[in-house]
């Protein structure tokens, strides 16, 4: 499976002039023609490897990925111990260089050489790359905005730039450019307005942009006059038009003449060299484009977050005379690394490359133990950061800024995974503390006059059980005529936040909090979430309020927004909602007498509130499918925790209904709040926006359905939802292989976006959430957690200060001229269902909207767009940390269990590999079964069969080759039949209940080889689809990345 990260943004330049020699290469040049003429054979070898002396030129490079710039694809790294001659041939062959498996026979000479510092050794052969270094050499993918593919970048051609790393590039001919599977793009282009991405409730998925590349005959002369780099990290934002200027219809690309009069002589060339590009793409769509980067324009942050080993030498995981090596000359390899000064930074992250660091930069008794050979050194995970990377040095310099603990270790992990994503879990500074109120504090007589009083309104929060930070309450009220009054009341965070202050500044960088299943992270400190702001049951509290008149067909026929003062009479969980609101009745009677209820309310009053809120959110999410929403809603996975706090168990939890009721109203607030700010204030409303999934991308989801039998009509969300709806139906006994299709599904969708509406003021069909499918959204509803959900506040703040004003004055103004106010004048004119265009650009109406957002300082267009950028980065940073602790954790459970044994469904097979997904663990993962002792292996591709069988015979070897098979216990886990480990309990048995929602075993929780699975036996005929049984178990950690690895599950008479 093809890791997916984000990458470079790039624009396509001229080539620079090539450098002129320097003096000590001249002198180089004229010593060698003083020297004995060479044999034939000499200098024939010679001549061989003359690339290499070419290597600094190109120095290798990782891929940039970073949602602050554009994305890559496969990950990209610099493979550590290969020579620079070794790179260069690498690079003629077409492979990467970043594959980290390339053999080095000397490696403290490599180190040396690597480094820059003395001469290495002449070289008559290059060493040979192991096979499957050849086959899993990784490339980068390149982003150009407005440009519908990737441009490919390999080797040397990445150019020191790493991950993360905005960049320009040149593009290389048309007859270098590589070939794909299947076409580029779609047949019937779209236009480069149409962008791509979907959002699956809030999930990080592929963040992909167009991408581009150049024609031979315009090579890089006319794509740009060398200053056309500029900071493009997103599609929206600094892009200024430059990505919208190129349209592509009907296959032709070209420059619509109103963009093209605006732009200026900078940006209209480069608009042309993208048309040129675009041209070039259409023509050759079974081609790649690839090119060469020239230049890091921005560097990344994720330079400054470097995680990994130390190493005295390059460690590879292939050749036994490495291997052997390392054995031997250990202890003297480290005390030399104090010699040399020098020690070598493997990444955990392969997306890096190898880096070099200097011994005296590091503290004294690290280089003591360095000196004294201490083999724990290596094992110690560090945080470092990326100080320099310069033309002559092959490796990267970096520094080591922490020590973080002991690989292996959770907690040293979880601290490494935080470091890598920059995220602090460090104690709120004094100055921010200073701005809560006093311990004292009670709401002030001037609010509880200025608010709407709705404390004798029948309101509660719904959570799960364990939730602390309550920032949202519902409220109903029964009116005549079987309307509905339904309030969601949001913890008013803006009132003690202030703009400009220590605490905004602080919860501005944090922007988010962070949950990392035994560990929080919150954005505002403590006290101000538990005492002040969070919604407990039995207190006022400040809120911000919307309120909706909604009739028995669902239709909302009026709508209230201001500040409020509530009162929660109880906090309710998932659970006991549902039990309520269920036909259950001993259910409800044992979820009622749990029921705890504060203030003039009753039990009953509350379980009769919950049932029509049922039946309200049942009728807006039917409403909501029938407009074209989307649903990729798939079972999440959950850990479970011992009384010690170590991982025992999964569970995989369904959502029940009242999980349902909390979230339509959420939606329904939040596209309410997006509605009122946009019309307010067009060009500085905080939104978040949702583009349609990448058109090629979901093509090939597209082709996986059909192979399979299944239609889909991927037009629109709301068909594709439909479409989805109906193959759950047909595979109604095949749960996984639907498992496998939302899977897919959610992997061709991208991430929703912050945005400041002033960055696409003028193309409001790119504000839209495809998901929802509505053409306004934003997030209002979790101030205690989100930054951007505060922006919204203090937007809304200044909408309805701006709409007082302005309806006092024309009150006043009607009453001094005798003229008795119409109900119409006299509606809300700005928050209300219907937006009064005229107040808002009247002369009065421009005023109290301009008073207002200075005194709230609403944040400029320009302020926004970079807020919401910034917001972005940590929003994925922060998902980034959880999927990652998550990952952390499933790898400690299956650690302490040694293995787990599991069905998995066969997504693809090969000569070589099969790639297969397990279900109860939602991964996709690879088994190789190429050169395993005492494994043959037939594939039958006409047919799509794979049968591994025991073999008999020693398999033959080429000659002239030393091939060295693994251990068939690489690949599986053998048992005696006699000994299969079988268990007869039902799948089922380990059901349990967690967090609200239904939960259902999926590993077991008694020793940890018990198996679901009955073993395969050989000979073993597998096809595409098949189910297998497998072996989970985790890899790494002590000196290297946590991974979750696969096996076979086998039984054979011959173990």
């Amino acid at each position: 499976m093809r890791a997916t990260g984000e990458h470079t943004a790039a624009v396509p330049i001229p080539a620079p002039p090539p450098m002129p020699p320097s003096a000590a290469e001249e002198a180089e040049k004229e010593k060698r023609k003083n020297r004995r003429r060479p044999t034939r054979r000499s200098k024939q070898l010679q001549q061989g490897a003359a690339p290499a002396a070419a290597a600094p030129q190109g120095a290798p490079h990782a891929d940039a990925a970073g949602p602050m710039s554009v994305r890559s694809m496969p990950p990209m790294h610099v493979g550590g111990g290969a020579r620079a001659d070794a790179e260069a041939e690498a690079s003629a062959a077409g492979t990467s260089h970043s594959c980290p498996l390339l053999p080095t026979p000397r490696p403290a000479e490599a180190l040396v050489a690597g480094a820059g510092v003395g001469a290495p050794r002449m070289r008559y052969f290059q060493p040979h790359w192991p096979e499957r270094a050849v086959e899993e050499a990784v490339k980068a993918y390149c982003t150009i905005d407005g440009i519908p593919v990737d441009i490919l970048i390999t080797g040397l051609a990445q150019n020191r730039a790493v991950e993360g790393d905005l960049v320009a590039i040149t593009l290389d001919p048309v007859v270098h450019w590589t070939r794909m599977k299947g076409p580029n793009v779609a047949c019937s282009p779209v236009t480069g307005g149409d962008s791509v991405a979907h959002e699956i409730g809030e999930t990080n998925g592929n963040h992909c942009r167009r991408k581009g590349q150049a024609d031979a005959g315009c090579r890089f002369e006319n794509c740009s006059n060398g200053v056309p780099v500029m900071d493009r990290t997103h599609l929206h934002h600094k892009n200024s038009g430059f990505s919208q200027a190129v349209k592509c219809e009907n296959g032709n690309a070209t420059v619509p003449e109103s963009n093209e009069r605006d732009l200026s002589d900078v940006k209209s060339e480069a608009a042309r060299a993208l048309q040129r590009i675009c041209a070039m793409i259409y023509s050759h769509p079974g081609r790649r484009p690839t090119g060469k980067v020239l230049s890091v324009i921005k560097k990344s942050p994720r330079r400054d977050a470097i995680v990994g080993f130390l190493a005295s030498f390059p460690e590879f995981p292939d050749g036994d005379q490495q291997k052997n090596q390392m054995d031997v000359k250990r202890m003297n390899n480290r005390a030399q690394s104090v010699v040399t000064g020098l020690i070598h930074l493997l990444p955990t992250d392969p997306k890096f490359p190898r880096m070099v660091v200097s011994v005296s930069t590091l503290p004294d008794s690290v280089r003591q133990r360095l000196r004294e050979g201490d083999a724990a050194i290596e094992k110690e995970l560090v945080a470092a950061r990326l100080d320099e990377w310069n033309e002559e040095s092959f490796y990267p310099y970096a520094r080591v800024v922490r020590f973080l603990g002991k690989g292996g270790h959770v907690k040293t992990h979880m601290d490494a995974i935080l470091f890598e994503n920059a995220i602090s879990d460090a104690e709120f500074s004094p100055e921010s503390m200073a701005c809560l109120p006093d311990n004292c504090w009670e709401i002030p007589q001037k609010e509880l006059e200025a608010r709407k009083d709705l404390r004798k309104v029948l309101t509660f929060t719904i959570d799960p059980p364990t939730a602390s930070d309550l920032d949202d309450a519902i409220s109903i009220e029964i009116l005549s005529g079987g309307t509905v009054r339904i309030g969601v009341h949001i913890a008013d965070v803006s009132y003690f936040v202030h703009p400009e202050t220590a605490l905004d500044a602080e919860a501005q960088s944090r922007s988010t909090s962070v949950y990392t299943l035994r560990r929080k992270i919150s954005m505002l400190p403590s006290r101000l979430l538990e005492e002040l702001v969070s919604l407990n049951p039995g207190v006022d509290r400040l809120a911000f309020s919307v309120i909706w008149d909604i009739d028995p067909h669902g239709n909302i026929v009026s709508r209230w927004i201001g500040r409020s003062i509530i009162f929660s009479c109880c906090k309710l969980s998932y659970d006991l909602v549902q039990d309520l609101i269920s036909g259950d009745a001993s259910q409800s009677r044992s979820a009622v007498s749990s029921l705890q209820v504060h203030g003039i309310f009753e039990r009953d009053d509350v379980i009769k509130s919950l049932r029509g809120l049922y039946e309200v959110s049942k009728n807006l999410k039917e409403i909501r499918f029938k407009d074209g929403a989307l649903s990729l809603d798939t079972a999440k996975l959950m850990i479970l925790f011992d009384e010690d706090g170590a991982p025992c168990d999964s569970y995989r939890y369904v959502r029940n209904d009242a999980c349902f009721i909390v979230e339509e109203l959420m939606l329904l607030a939040n596209m309410s709040a997006a509605e009122v700010i946009s019309n307010a204030y067009p060009d500085c409303a905080l939104l978040r926006r949702h583009p349609e999934p990448n058109l090629r991308k979901f093509r090939e989801f597209e082709a996986f359905c059909a192979k399979n039998g299944f239609e889909l009509d991927a037009s629109s969300s709301g068909q594709l939802h439909l479409s989805l709806s109906k193959i759950k139906e047909k595979l109604q006994d095949d749960p996984v292989l639907f498992d496998i299709l939302m899977f897919y599904a959610s992997k061709q969708m991208q991430s929703a976006e912050y945005f400041s509406t002033g960055d696409l003021i003028s193309k409001k069909d790119d504000w839209a959430h495809y998901a929802l499918s509505v053409p306004l959204y934003t997030h209002f509803t979790s101030p205690l957690r989100r930054y951007p959900d505060i922006i919204v506040h203090r937007t809304l703040n200044a909408v309805i200060e701006a709409e007082e004003v302005y309806m006092k004055q024309k009150k006043s103004f009607t009453g001094r001229n005798g003229v008795k106010a119409s109900c119409d004048l006299m509606d809300r004119c700005f928050t209300g269902l219907q937006f009064s265009k005229d107040a808002a650009e009247s002369e009065e109406g421009k005023k109290a909207l301009s008073a207002a957002a200075k005194k709230f300082k609403v944040p400029s267009p320009e302020n926004l767009g970079e807020v919401a950028e910034y917001c972005n980065e940590r929003k994925w940073a922060g998902r980034r940390a959880e999927d990652a602790g998550h990952k952390l954790y499933m790898w400690a459970m299956i650690k302490n269990k040694e293995i787990v044994v599991c069905n998995a469904r066969v997504l693809g097979l090969g000569p070589r590999f099969m790639s297969v997904y397990v279900p109860k663990l939602a991964m996709e993962r690879r088994i190789y079964y190429d050169e395993v002792e005492g494994l043959s292996v037939e594939w039958l591709e006409a047919t799509g069969t794979l049968v591994l069988d025991a073999c008999r015979n020693k398999p033959a070897q080429r000659r002239g080759t030393q091939m060295k098979c693994r251990a068939i216990e690489e690949v599986a886990m053998m048992v005696n039949p006699s000994e299969s480990m079988l268990s007869e309990e039902d799948e089922e048995s380990g059901a349990t209940e967690a967090g609200g929602c239904t939960a259902k075993s999926v590993l077991l929780s008694g020793d940890a080889v018990k198996a679901r699975a009955a073993p395969a036996v050989l000979p073993l005929v597998i096809h595409y689809l098949s189910d297998i049984p497998v072996v989970l178990h985790a890899t790494g950690g002590e000196d290297c990345a946590v991974d979750i690895g696969v096996r076979l599950y086998m039984a054979s008479y011959f173990k």
